[in-house]
């Protein structure tokens, strides 16, 4: 029977805690080393030794480890990583900016290491879902895509503002999603609530296949939201991943007879299919895709080539944000 793999967690904060439960829940592998160097906020590393650097799980020879401390971090941490022959996963966005998240990329593909960042949204039943009807044409021709990503500010997040920490769901998922990368992006931003950042976006885009996209992302809404809604020529699919619940409305086949209202609505609606789905939590889907591919079985990560591109389209957005253009990719 073959050992269990070592694990390390670098990053004991909101999402690091998260990772930790998850780790010590995960059949074939051990978490054998945790690290923060402002200690263990949550208490969440039980017996372990807090190490203060990466170094404490480089000398404690895990196999893996996953990093949860700020973006701003990230390469250094990685780098260090890939130096010493560890695979990881990083959380989202994979790095600051693209010159950043290209080295690391490239440094745990030069050592043959797996490199994975935690899009966690590609993992939640509802998208795995819908992903998989419009792959068999349950929407015939796709029209647009459009998500909203809304509620309050976390006192978690420093460093980046909203396009790079919560939009980067959305570019990824959008992308994943319709399976088309994107052409173009507009969009306009805020700062609001007073910080370096902004907080509040709009963006518009397209894909290369010529779907229509649209983000609305703030961290000023009293209620949360995490919306997509992907319409297309049969009807369209909202998919809710707060609830993990995917909803069809189909376009109807029924001729009104009541004029002026056929006029004004267009198509006309039909059935509503609400979808029952097997509901997994996400972040332990996530954590069995990487440690399936750090065994060499499985590509269901997201690499770090496709967290690159999703760095690279975050910046075109604050590109356009602030010349007023639309930014080519």
């Amino acid at each position: 029977m073959a050992a269990d793999l070592r694990a390390g967690l670098i990053g004991l904060g909101m999402m690091g805690r998260h990772h930790a439960r998850v780790l010590r829940s995960l059949a074939g592998v051990q978490l054998v080393a945790v690290a923060d160097p402002s200690g263990d906020a949550h208490g969440v590393a039980g017996g372990l030794v807090v190490g203060d650097s990466v170094q404490h799980l480089i000398d404690a020879g895990v196999d893996y480890a996953v990093v949860a401390v700020p973006t701003s971090e990230h390469e250094a941490v990685g780098l260090a990583l890939a130096e010493a022959g560890i695979h990881a996963m990083l959380e989202k966005p994979l790095a600051p900016t693209a010159e950043s998240a290209a080295r690391l990329a490239k440094a745990f593909a030069d050592k043959g290491l797996v490199g994975a960042v935690g899009h966690i949204e590609r993992f939640n039943p509802a998208l795995r879902s819908l992903r998989a009807r419009l792959e068999q044409g349950a929407l015939g021709e796709i029209y647009q895509i459009s998500t909203r990503r809304q509620g309050p500010f976390p006192a978690r997040i420093a460093d980046v503002g909203v396009v790079k920490d919560l939009a980067t769901h959305d570019i990824d998922l959008t992308a994943w999603v319709a399976q088309s990368p994107y052409r173009s992006v507009s969009a306009h931003v805020a700062v609001k609530s007073g910080r370096e950042h902004e907080d509040l976006v709009a963006v518009a885009g397209l894909l290369e296949g010529g779907i229509v996209t649209s983000h609305l992302v703030n961290w000023l809404s009293p209620f949360k939201e995490r919306v997509t809604v992907v319409t297309g020529e049969l009807g369209a699919f909202l998919a809710d991943t707060l609830t993990a619940d995917l909803t069809f409305y189909a376009n109807g086949t029924s001729e009104t007879t009541w004029e002026s209202l056929a006029g004004f609505r267009g198509v006309s609606e039909g059935d509503t299919v609400r979808y029952a789905l097997g509901k997994r939590e996400p972040l332990l889907v996530e954590h069995e895709a990487f440690r399936d591919a750090v065994l060499g079985g499985g590509h269901g990560v997201v690499t770090m080539e496709e967290g690159l591109v999703t760095v690279r389209v975050a910046e075109a957005i604050l590109e356009s944000a602030a010349s007023g253009a639309t930014v080519l990719l």
